[in-house]
């Protein structure tokens, strides 16, 4: 019988106050690529939105490491993807006695980072019949 192995993790970060394109720009970049090449790639970028990213990419591997006790080596992002968030609504005074709304963003981002050494089934009969010997 096979059984699922856990390959995967993932971090999650909530109510990033920057628009979600913004952050989609940075997310297309890194997808699919290896743990230490996404944190070279985050350190040289000029955008705003690539600290964020760099502290969840960084909390995900953290995350394999130590539920996993994978090697940081055999990381790869298997999923990244952006949502969009509440939007913080605003009031700006205006002329004359008049209000202007400005409405600032928020997304939500999700890193799955999975560990590439590992296989994804475990072949269960194999571990009960080396235990009944």
């Amino acid at each position: 019988m096979l059984n699922k192995r856990i390959t995967e993790v993932y971090a999650l970060g909530q109510h990033i106050s920057m628009s979600t394109h913004k952050a989609r720009r940075v997310i297309d970049q890194i997808r699919g690529r290896s743990y230490e090449e996404t944190l070279m790639i985050l350190e040289l970028m000029p955008y705003r939105a690539c600290y964020p990213i760099f502290k969840l990419v960084y909390s995900a591997a953290a995350n394999a490491s130590s539920n996993m006790g994978s090697n940081e080596a055999n990381l790869v992002i298997s999923k990244a993807e952006v949502n969009k968030g509440t939007i913080l609504k605003r009031l700006k005074p205006r002329a004359r006695g008049c209000s202007f709304v400005i409405q600032k963003p928020t997304c939500h981002i999700t890193i799955v980072m999975k560990d590439i050494s590992l296989d994804e089934y475990i072949d269960t009969d194999f571990i009960t019949w080396s235990q009944n010997k």
